[in-house]
Parts: structure tokens; C-alpha cells; sequence
């Protein structure tokens, strides 16, 4: 904004102060005081025209471009290869005009777009949100294809074009519940694809679709059906619920039988460990008890060969004598009768026959060794 501060003053004539300066300043002479009142006027008009055109001039010259948008020019209805950026700029007045042009998002609203579906129930879509971005350096072109309103061939009636393309292959079961959810992203590329073909740099980045109007009977319907389905729903749910729980369950017995089975074959081998112990404890002991029973045998073996060279040693002729007279005095017995010297020589003669007639029976060391090997023999 510019601000012009303009200060004139003017002295009128027929005033003390111009009357008194006209006096000090130049003599009066005739006819002088009506010629200089006269030029002064006109000097003055001619300044506050020149004044009030520059400022009409710089009014409409002088123009403000707002940041995120572009400005493009006309000449005489032509549009002019040049574009100016955000900030404050100069143009020919009255004869040059200009248009801004958003390259920033924006938002446009498409609203009640009709939608005849191919079953011939009319439903109404209440608004589709477009978000698009035109890039700076595409502003010249689109705007020469489609004017500075590019919008409105370009989106909106795009998406009226779509949505009825749309509609007309599809019924309205489709389009209200089955394919609704598909809507937006399908509009969004066929938008899209349209945009690369005829406008290049504009970008559709996203679109948003509100639920569609249908009539209030189908509507009605809508709702008890899905009502219906809730039902089912819940029924299904339910019967999940029971389905999961028995799953549950026969996972739970079968870990348990698992822990069962487990628990028993620990059990198994822990008694076969213990018997394989018990037996290897077993021989051990038999083992123990073999050696001490040979060690045993081993100690009589000795003490019967000991005791049998000392036999030897004391089994004499005369030590044989001793003990035959000694048997018999401890066997005495009394006998009467003539015929006493002659029993006694008879009972004694064989006895002496034996160890005279067969010295062997006297080889001590033969009977030992005969009577030790009985005795180990098993």
C-alpha cells in the first residue's frame, strides 16, 4: 500500500497577508494583480491532476501476489508468457490484467453427484472431497488448456464423469456396501490417469467419499438386513467362541496325556536304571564273595597243608607205637580166660602186616595231597 501525503497551500488574493507581501514585494501596477491570480490557479489544477493520475496509475499498476500462488498475465485477453511469484509487482495499467493461481494443496468439493445404478435406483453422493496440487512450473499450461478456473473442467466434472461410469456398471448393492470401500482409490486413478493424459503436473493426491443417498424404503431395508447380519454375526462369533474353548480343551488333554506319557517313560527308565544298579551291585558283591571264598579256601588249603607236614613230621615208627599203645590203653577192656595172650597177638597181627607188607601206606604226603584235592573239587 502506498501512501501519498500531499501538502498544497494556497493564498487567494484579496487577503491581508497576500495584500501585504504584494505591497512589500513589487510595486502595483494596473491590471498586474488579475494576470498573476489567473496563473497561479491554473499551476495548482495541473498539479493535483498530475497528482491524483500517478496515484490512480500506481493503484492499478501496483499489484500484490500471495505466497503459494503464481501469478499469470492477459493482454488484451491474450495470455502472456510471463509469471510472477509471491510478492509486489508492476504492471501496465488498464491494459494489462492478472489472475492468480493456487500451486499449493487445496481441497475442492464435488457436491450432490448424481449416481443411476444399473438396477435404475438413483442415489446421490452428498460431497467428494478431490485433493490435488498443481506444480508451479505447469501453471502456463494448464491454465492456457483450461483457464485460471482449471478446476472445474478438470475435477469437477471429472469426477461426475467417473462416478456415473461407476455407477452405471455396478447395482446398488455394489455401490453401497460391497464396492464402497473401493470407491475412493478407484476414482483417485482414474482421476489420475486422466490428469497425466490432458494436464501433466497436476497431481491428485488424495480423494474422499462420503456415504451415498439412497431412497428411504431401500434404506430401510439396508438397515434390517444388516441387523440380520449382526445377528449372524454374533451367532458366528458364538459358535467360534464354543469351538475355540473345545479346541482348548483337547489341546489341554492332550499335553496332559503327553505330561502322563512323559511322567511313565521317566518312570520306566528310572526302574530299569535302578535294576540295571541292583544287578551290577549284585555281581559286585558276588564277585566280593567269590574272592573271599577262594581267600578262605585258599586259608584251609594252607592250614591242611601245614597240619599235614606237620603230621608227617610227627608220624614216626615211634611216634606210631606211642599212639597205638595209648588207643589201647584208652580202649581197654577186660578179659578173662585162658586163652588172653593168644586173642591179643591174633587182633594185633594184621594191623602190623599191613604198614610191613605195603610201605606206601605209610607215604603220608600222597594221602594229604588226595584228601586236598577232594576238597577243592566243586
Amino acid at each position: 500500500t502506498l501512501l501519498y501525503t500531499i501538502k498544497f497551500e494556497f493564498r487567494m488574493p484579496g487577503t491581508p497577508d497576500q495584500q501585504n507581501s504584494s505591497q512589500t514585494q513589487q510595486p502595483s501596477y494596473p491590471g498586474s494583480s488579475v494576470s498573476q491570480h489567473s496563473a497561479s490557479s491554473i499551476s495548482g489544477t495541473v498539479l493535483i491532476i498530475v497528482i491524483v493520475a500517478l496515484a490512480l496509475l500506481t493503484q492499478f499498476s501496483l499489484h500484490k501476489v500471495e505466497e503459494g500462488h503464481i501469478a499469470v498475465y492477459y493482454r488484451g485477453g491474450a495470455l502472456l508468457q510471463s509469471t510472477a511469484s509471491p510478492g509486489y509487482h508492476f504492471m501496465l495499467p488498464f491494459i494489462t490484467s492478472y489472475r492468480p493461481v493456487q500451486v499449493t494443496t487445496q481441497t475442492d468439493e464435488v457436491k450432490d453427484i448424481p449416481c443411476g445404478t444399473s438396477g435404475g435406483v438413483m442415489i446421490y453422493f452428498d460431497r467428494i472431497e478431490v485433493v490435488n496440487r498443481l506444480k508451479a512450473d505447469a501453471v502456463l499450461n494448464v491454465v492456457r488448456g483450461f483457464t485460471p478456473d482449471y478446476d472445474k473442467p478438470l475435477i469437477f466434472d471429472k469426477v461426475h464423469h467417473e462416478v456415473n461410469q461407476f455407477c452405471s456398471t455396478q447395482n446398488l448393492h455394489s455401490v453401497y456396501i460391497d464396492l464402497f470401500d473401493q470407491i475412493d482409490e478407484n476414482l483417485r486413478t482414474a482421476l489420475q490417469k486422466d490428469m497425466h493424459a490432458v494436464a501433466p503436473g497436476l497431481e491428485i493426491v488424495a480423494v474422499r467419499v462420503t456415504k451415498p443417498k439412497i431412497p428411504e424404503a431401500i434404506r430401510r431395508n439396508y438397515e434390517l438386513m444388516e441387523a440380520e447380519r449382526t445377528k449372524l454375526l454374533i451367532a458366528t462369533e458364538k459358535q467360534k467362541v464354543v469351538e475355540k474353548e473345545a479346541e482348548t480343551e483337547r489341546k489341554r488333554a492332550i499335553i496332559e496325556a503327553q505330561k502322563q506319557a512323559e511322567v511313565a517313560n521317566i518312570t520306566y527308565h528310572q526302574k530299569i536304571m535302578e535294576k540295571d544298579s541292583q544287578r551290577k551291585m549284585s555281581e559286585i558283591e558276588d564277585l566280593t564273595n567269590l574272592a573271599r571264598r577262594k581267600s578262605q579256601a585258599d586259608a584251609e588249603y594252607y592250614g591242611a597243608k601245614m597240619a599235614a607236614l606237620s603230621n608227617k613230621l610227627k608220624l614216626t615208627p615211634e611216634y606210631l607205637e606211642l599212639y597205638k599203645y595209648k588207643s589201647i590203653m584208652s580202649n581197654t577192656k577186660m578179659y578173662f580166660g585162658p586163652s588172653i595172650p593168644t586173642y591179643l597177638t591174633d587182633n594185633m597181627s594184621p594191623a602190623r602186616d599191613l604198614f610191613q607188607d605195603d610201605p606206601k601206606n605209610l607215604d603220608i604226603d600222597t594221602l594229604l595231597t588226595d584228601d586236598l584235592v577232594d576238597l577243592k573239587k566243586p
